[in-house]
């Protein structure tokens, strides 16, 4: 008795972090980073206890079974390709933190899929996501409605305001998050046994989330959400005992979206049609040329998980609208084909082939069946098909945005993933494994591996973001800042942006030109050649090492590190500002007249781009005193 009283704290435990998970990524800026703090570690520490209540569970249990649907096996095949990808990375530490987020999905999703596939535990899930999107949903609204464009203490970039985002920065990622959560509230709603108290909360909760996805004015979240519903009501015209009610609800969200659509201020350019969407001055469909080209340089294994930002400076058009970077390829597919090549591109799309062989061929086993007084409600059934049209909005909407690249996004996706998953348990009892040996001893071995691993990594990973938290908050150029970057260089010695960090930090104290000024520049190049040896395609480094050596008066030296520097990235206005630098300090005024103009060509604006502004007004007097004499 005392075994399975254990055996089901273990299970609650599983489903109360899975829980935790889910409420604090929506909460925590979607899992992103914010104000020099990693929002996602919080995840992985969840994720490391909840494996470790699984192995517990494995070990007080010896009857607990192991469920295997077919979709397991491409999950694992991906995990295997992506350990395999990071041990071969050109940049380990991007490839590292981009393999951790695919464990811990991967985690998640096994975990869910053994633990959480009973049917109360299934409600519990989808309830959960549901109101908590109404939630997020009705601060969206009052965030459209007032103008209030902060998200906890951080203030949204201008092009994010006036439009709803609840706790995301972004109101894409909230978008493509109730565009998940929305087909099954309606769902619920619709076709679920609930009672009528519930059944109003639920009906509440499916507007409120529409209107959430209204005011985030995202074309993609639209689209995605008009494909979903399309798919629903195709669906519920085939239930003739839904089908009235379920044509009054589409007449309310039709309603509503006319409603804030009428309200919006909306700029010219989002009434444009798909068609005519490419000729829009919009980043995204700007960067998809340059993903398309490096992806085919690099056609089989891709550049790298996560090396996209990076490897796209040197492919980057000379436009001002491509000069920030761009983090992402703004398209999920594309961003798998550059990052993991067409081996992992297959990979992830037998995962999504597999499920819905699953969805479809499971069907008949999950709903109830018609008789002549109606069509019979079912949670299981509203689940299944809810899960499957919310993850069939998020495929659509990542044609336009990274959403799998958003922690929150990503981990509802594997949420629903899972538990729709689970229910192939119903077609067949070969998918159950009674955990004996030599299946227990593979267990003992992959868990236990899997936790000491992820442990390890999420210490490291909080020792760092302690003290890079903490130099984000020192003063600027100071020996406070030096400290903790050489702190958080520590528990991280493989993280290059700490590295030019440090070494920019050094080479600002240095330019005060105070005693002791030399050694610091010195000291200061060191590590400017650390990060360039960790990143070998950053040209920062580059560009700060030869501003060293020109301050210590080899001028010679430093012209090979602006042309490196220069041939990666050379198209950015960064770049040809500070060779403009170096060639002002050769006093070669007309070079350095062209590059500062060039530089503000691509970056006009003189608040971001002020090496260039500055020098460019030094530069004109100094060609007028060396022109010809009256």
């Amino acid at each position: 008795m005392e075994r399975e009283q254990l055996d089901n704290y273990c299970e609650k435990g599983i489903l109360g972090l899975v829980l935790v998970i889910l409420v604090y990524s929506a909460l925590a800026f979607g899992g992103l980073p914010q104000g020099g703090f990693d929002y996602f570690l919080v995840v992985e520490w969840l994720a490391v206890v909840m494996l470790l209540i699984w192995l517990v569970r494995f070990w007080v249990n010896p009857k607990h079974r192991l469920l295997w649907p077919p979709m397991c096996w491409p999950v694992l095949a991906f995990v295997g390709y992506a350990i395999g990808r990071y041990l071969t990375a050109d940049i380990e530490y991007l490839a590292r933190q981009e393999l951790i987020k695919v464990l811990i999905y991967a985690a998640l999703f096994y975990a869910i899929v053994n633990n959480l596939h009973r049917q109360e535990t299934t409600q519990i899930v989808g309830l959960t996501l549901i109101f908590l999107a109404m939630a997020l949903s009705l601060f969206a609204v009052y965030q459209f409605l007032t103008g209030f464009d902060q998200v906890w203490n951080i203030h949204k970039p201008e092009g994010y305001r006036k439009r709803g985002s609840a706790t995301f920065i972004s109101p894409n990622h909230l978008a493509g998050y109730l565009g998940m959560v929305l087909p099954l509230a309606l769902t619920f709603t619709l076709t679920g046994r609930f009672e009528p108290l519930m059944k109003i909360f639920l009906s509440y909760a499916s507007l409120a989330i529409f209107g959430g996805i209204s005011v985030t004015i995202s074309r993609a979240g639209w689209l995605a959400t008009g494909v979903s519903l399309f798919a629903l009501y195709f669906w519920i015209l085939r239930q003739r005992d839904f089908l009235r009610r379920g044509l009054m609800f589409l007449a309310l969200l039709l309603t509503i979206f006319v409603m804030f659509f009428l309200k919006a201020k909306l700029p010219p350019e989002r009434y444009e049609r798909f068609e005519m969407a490419a000729q829009v001055e919009d980043v995204r469909f700007k960067l998809w040329p340059a993903a398309l080209q490096i992806w085919k340089d690099h056609l089989w294994v891709g550049v790298g998980p996560a090396h996209f930002d990076y490897r796209f400076r040197q492919y980057r058009a000379g436009e001002v609208q491509l000069q920030a970077r761009p983090d992402r390829v703004h398209n999920d597919y594309l961003n798998t084909l550059v990052d993991w090549g067409l081996v992992g591109a297959v990979l992830v799309l037998s995962c999504w082939v597999a499920f819905y062989y699953q969805v479809f061929t499971g069907w008949k086993f999950v709903q109830r069946g018609q008789n002549d007084l109606g069509a019979k409600r079912s949670n299981r059934s509203a689940f299944v098909s809810g899960g499957a049209l919310g993850l069939l909005a998020i495929l659509v909407h990542s044609i336009f945005d990274f959403n799998m690249h958003v922690p929150a996004n990503a981990i509802v996706a594997v949420t629903l993933l899972a538990l729709v998953g689970s229910h192939y348990r119903f077609a067949s009892e070969r998918y159950w494994h009674t955990v004996r040996w030599p299946l227990r001893l593979a267990v003992n071995l992959v868990l236990p591996a899997a936790l000491v691993y992820l442990s390890w990594q999420a210490a490291r990973h909080s020792m760092e973001s302690h003290w890079l938290a903490r130099a984000d908050i020192a003063p600027e150029v100071s020996a406070e800042k030096l400290a903790c970057l050489k702190r958080a260089w520590q528990a991280e010695p493989k993280n290059s942006d700490t590295a030019f960090q440090i070494g920019e930090t050094l080479r600002s104290m240095s330019s005060d030109g105070g005693e002791g000024h030399k050694p610091l520049a010195q000291e200061a190049i060191t590590w400017f050649e650390q990060g360039a040896a960790l990143n070998p395609y950053d040209p920062n480094p580059l560009l700060r090492e030869g501003m060293c050596l020109h301050w210590l008066g080899d001028h010679g030296a430093a012209a090979a590190y602006f042309d490196k520097a220069e041939r990666l990235d050379p198209n950015s206005y960064n770049t040809e500002a500070y060779v403009g630098w170096h060639h002002f300090q050769l006093e070669d005024y007309t070079q350095a007249k062209r590059r500062f103009e060039r530089s503000i060509a691509l970056q006009p604006d003189e608040k971001v781009n002020p090496v260039a502004f500055s020098y460019l007004k030094i530069v004109r007097e100094k060609l007028k005193e060396s022109g010809p004499k009256p």
